[in-house]
């Protein structure tokens, strides 16, 4: 069980990683993950390595496919079930595990050499970030509660990796009538304070149920 967490933090998408403690790769930096127990299914296998590798809980999990490749353990034969996590990095600190040496974020632009196949799993789950944020709000998860129509705007130009027209994007989101205006604005920024806005998931859930398609 491997996990990718993407977390969003000063207008960077970034991604924990664990420090090794133990051979092989001892030292190197790898994605959080361990072993299956008999008495439980993949996703509670994935969110127990969370907490216990990373002190992350409560967080946006899905899975994401599974690499089988015979030599990509030197150890044994290791089939990994990978899934990806979005965390809102406010209020989730991470912590290293009594097998790791540390743990830490890292920007996916600036990710050291990773241990085992993990890279190419990493690459994988960005993939499936760019694709699925168009059709589904799974951004909001990276988001603090309230945010600012420019903070939301490139949060998906980063994870787009693309340059998204100001005012189109702004007609086209607040036209789908799923954020609510708090009537707060923007504190202790050197600019011109912007008004915030949350996420209404309680009425994106029953819209769809009706066909609505979310799509950026």
């Amino acid at each position: 069980m491997d996990c990718v967490v993407f977390g969003y933090d000063d207008g960077d998408l970034k991604v924990m990683l664990i420090q090794r403690k133990l051979k092989p790769f001892k030292g190197n930096w790898a994605l959080p993950g361990g072993s299956v127990r008999l008495d439980e299914t993949l996703d509670e296998a994935a969110r127990r390595e969370l907490v216990e590798e990373s002190g992350l809980n409560n967080v946006y999990l899905e899975q994401l496919y599974t690499v089988g490749d015979i030599k990509r353990d030197p150890r044994e034969r290791v089939v990994t079930v990978a899934y990806y996590a979005l965390v809102k990095l406010v209020g989730h600190n991470v912590q290293a595990s009594t097998d790791a040496e540390n743990a830490a974020w890292f920007s996916v632009n600036d990710v050291p050499k990773l241990a085992f196949d993990h890279q190419r799993i990493l690459d994988k789950a960005f993939e499936r970030l760019k694709g699925k944020v168009r059709y589904e709000p799974i951004g909001f998860e990276l988001l603090p509660g309230k945010f600012a129509l420019s903070e939301l705007q490139h949060l998906y130009e980063v994870c787009l990796e693309e340059k998204l027209d100001k005012r189109n994007f702004r007609k086209k989101i607040l036209g789908m009538g799923l954020l609510i205006g708090t009537g707060e604005i923007q504190k202790d920024v050197a600019h011109r304070a912007a008004r915030l806005y949350r996420f209404d998931m309680k009425k994106y859930r029953q819209i769809k149920k009706r066909g609505f398609s979310f799509w950026l």
